[in-house]
């Protein structure tokens, strides 16, 4: 028997994969192009970094990462997830000066691309497991609301005087007092588009993808109320300004787009934690990202996740050395391609190649594009990741969850990404010391297994079943040669956590399609803190 635990081969592009498969792949290269293009545009001009640099990341992402990658379906680029540190580091490195800040974060950019690079060949694509889901999920929903709070102005037609994200949010009102209408309109009917259209019952409306749908119709506004053309226009009495500055700027040629780092500040203290922020913030979506398109694939393929790193790592340093962002395997754009029918990652690389090809060849017409729609995706995204149903959902896994969650939420935004995360860490694990477990407990678990090399294997867990814990057991799982029946024996333990309970779940079905029974024994001694079937459990005796 195939040892079922372990990720296939490395994956890459073959003429054979091409031949067979070059009409879909082509196809859905295609529509996600649609999507990544002002996705990638938006996000860009969101981190405080000139629109192009979106292009070169979302051109390298998919004509570069896809010749490595270790995923068969994932879509690479910049990500709506990084511009909090993007932003971040153009702030602190640049002291005021964007274009300074620019600079030196593309330095920051490249060395966070080799750090990528030397955890994928250290193998810690398993490492993500050290990140309890509540933190994650605080997280993603910190820089959703960081988004739309610095996202909202640009929507309005007004520039906030602060960079401070608490001020920004201040501010907020003032600039719903002094929007610019125009600006507003372009902006609220965008925004409108992306709520209502997915709800409209007809499927033709939908055959174009709704990003590009808001960029059209932002297109036709540029066009009435003239945009390209610097005046004032009165309204209620008010005079208010419009022009250029508005829509969104390219050089006159792709080469012109291209910028070097600036390394003069590598041998600061701020350089190295933006690095290091970029670099964990990118490899963690990556991951996370890259496991969910792996279950949604209909072939059940399995992606190399310490590859992934390599690809990812080394498309974000040739990004960064040329002026781009740091990318991803994004979400959006990666569910988009396994809906439109890609087979392999040539579906990655076409997109890359279609997004060289439009803006080389209708610069003019990205230029007509409002900044305003573009505003309005990313407050969509934004409220995506940090509605009050995200609230509503950990709540519901447990009260636990909720303090490890709105913890993570209120230090991110307070501070940074890395404080928060680091914060985040340390409530759950301030939890789990309330609830009994030792220090020693929480950080040294206790693995033993059982006929390792035989086809019935019996992995038993002592003491603690938590986040930390899932290292080690999963680094078992992937090591068991012959299994066809596995069990998870629990019954030693006094606590089995909502990030454990999420892991077997996952585990359990994905053993289950590869044909190994996978079985949770000792799980009935425990209490559950909530309904939700992941709640954390606990015995009713922790002696």
């Amino acid at each position: 028997m195939k040892k079922v635990q372990k990720p296939e081969p490395f994956v890459s592009l073959t003429g054979e994969r091409l031949k067979k498969n070059w009409k879909a792949d082509l196809l859905s290269g295609f529509l996600v192009f649609l999507i990544a293009l002002p996705l990638s545009l938006g996000i860009a001009i969101g981190s405080s970094f000139p629109p192009m640099a979106g292009i070169i990341s979302a051109a390298v992402g998919g004509i570069v990462v896809s010749i490595f990658s270790g995923s068969h379906l994932t879509i690479c680029g910049p990500a709506a997830g990084l511009i909090v540190v993007i932003i971040h580091g153009v702030d602190v490195l640049g002291g005021g000066d964007l274009t300074l800040g620019y600079q030196t974060t593309l330095a920051a950019i490249v060395i966070a691309g080799i750090m990528q690079v030397l955890f994928g060949f250290m193998k810690s694509g398993k490492l993500s497991t050290f990140f309890p889901g509540a933190v994650v999920h605080g997280m993603m929903a910190a820089i959703g609301i960081i988004i739309i709070s610095k996202q909202i102005h640009v929507l309005l037609g007004v520039k906030p005087e602060s960079k401070e994200i608490l001020s920004v949010i201040a501010e907020i009102p003032n600039s719903i007092r002094h929007l610019n209408p125009q600006v507003t309109v372009i902006g609220i009917v965008s925004l409108l588009m992306l709520i209502f259209i997915p709800k409209i019952p007809f499927s033709w409306i939908k055959k174009v993808p709704i990003p590009m749908l808001v960029v059209i119709v932002g297109i036709c506004f540029d066009k009435i109320f003239n945009l390209q053309q610097e005046h004032v226009y009165t309204f209620f009495d008010q005079q208010f300004e419009i022009g250029p500055k508005f829509l969104v700027q390219l050089p006159k040629n792709l080469v012109d787009g291209i910028v070097f780092p600036n390394w003069s500040l590598i041998g600061t203290a701020n350089f190295w934690i933006v690095t290091v922020s970029i670099a964990l913030v990118a490899s963690l979506e990556t991951l996370l990202s890259a496991s969910a398109i792996q279950s949604l694939d209909p072939q059940k393929r399995k992606a190399n996740f310490d590859k992934d790193l390599i690809a990812l790592g080394l498309g974000t340093t040739i990004s960064g050395f040329i002026g781009g962002l740091p990318m991803i395997a994004e979400i959006v754009r990666s569910s988009s391609n396994v809906n439109n029918g890609a087979k392999t990652q040539w579906s990655n690389f076409f997109h890359g190649i279609f997004m060289v090809i439009f803006v080389a060849g209708v610069p003019w017409l990205v230029q007509e594009i409002p900044l305003s729609s573009l505003a309005a995706l990313l407050v969509f995204v934004g409220w995506r990741l940090g509605s009050p149903k995200e609230f509503i959902k950990i709540y519901k896994i447990g009260i636990d969850q909720l303090i490890i969650f709105t913890s993570t939420v209120i230090m991110t935004i307070a501070t940074d990404l890395l404080a928060g995360v680091a914060f985040g860490i340390l409530v759950k694990i301030f939890i789990h010391l309330i609830r009994g477990l030792k220090i020693k407990e929480i950080f040294f678990t206790n693995v033993l297994v059982y006929n390792r090399k035989g086809a019935v294997v019996k992995i038993k867990v002592i003491r603690a079943a938590i986040f930390w814990s899932i290292y080690k057991v999963k680094d078992t799982l992937y090591n068991l040669p012959n299994a066809k029946i596995i069990y998870i024996d629990l019954s030693d333990c006094i606590i089995v956590d909502h990030s454990m309970m999420e892991f077997l779940e996952h585990n359990q079905q994905e053993f289950a399609d590869e044909g190994v029974e996978f079985n949770i024994i000792g799980i009935e001694k425990f209490s559950p803190e909530s309904e939700h079937h992941l709640a954390t459990r606990r015995t009713k005796d922790p002696s």
